[in-house]
């Protein structure tokens, strides 16, 4: 597809990839018992982990332990390689809610024996996303609360001013390991409050009032 014919706002449809920060708040990573990292700790999902409200979140047939992680997600509108943190957010186009959904029992396993997260984060449908959130509504991204519910009862509420690394800081570090693109999304890490959810759950997540979510939870 030509460049001239995509439309930003439905990034996920045609966005190349999905970095995500993992750690990015020190009460989450406590949670976890992992230490408060010094650098951003980075992993990816592919676009087929994507899905939208009137679809469900699949619980991937090898987990029994599924996890909720609300996030902002950042979108760029403008790639580039080596941004400097001084003109990231010239790159950014705008923003989405976002559930970095993590089957926990398997990244234990991965975790203790040192391998890759893949499997924990990477399955289809582990990326719900809301609708495209365009950067002047969001005036100031260091500063917003995130908030996540199951089944009515708040599991999750968190401020991005909690953030080890803020999102200029996350566009630089990432775009100096690897090209941002158009269309592609960082998930900019999650507040405390992760819990398992279950086939039948409802999961219902916000930023602030400005865009809010819900899903469901099958199993394949």
């Amino acid at each position: 597809m030509a460049s001239g014919t995509r439309n930003v706002t439905r990034f996920w449809e045609w966005g190349r990839k999905i970095v995500c920060v993992g750690r990015n708040y020190a009460d989450h990573a406590k949670e976890l018992n992992n230490a408060v990292p010094t650098e951003p700790v980075l992993f990816l999902k592919p676009p087929s982990a994507y899905v939208r409200e009137g679809s469900p979140i699949l619980v991937p047939a090898y987990s029994s332990n599924l996890h909720h992680e609300v996030e902002l997600g950042v979108v760029i509108g403008t790639g580039g390689t080596a941004i400097a943190r001084a003109s990231a957010m010239d790159h950014v186009a705008g923003y989405a809610l976002c559930l970095d959904m993590t089957a926990r029992d398997v990244q234990d396993a991965c975790k203790a024996k040192g391998l890759p997260w893949t499997l924990a984060k990477a399955f289809d449908t582990s990326c719900p996303v809301s609708e495209f959130v365009p950067r002047e509504r969001i005036p100031d991204p260091g500063d917003v609360r995130l908030w996540l519910r199951v089944n009515g009862q708040l599991r999750q509420e968190g401020n991005t001013a909690q953030m080890i690394f803020p999102v200029p800081y996350l566009i630089s570090y990432v775009s100096a390991i690897m090209t941002l693109e158009e269309g592609d999304l960082i998930l900019t890490g999650t507040p405390a409050g992760v819990s398992s959810v279950r086939e039948h759950d409802e999961l219902q997540a916000g930023i602030e009032d400005i865009v809010t979510m819900t899903f469901r939870v099958d199993r394949h």
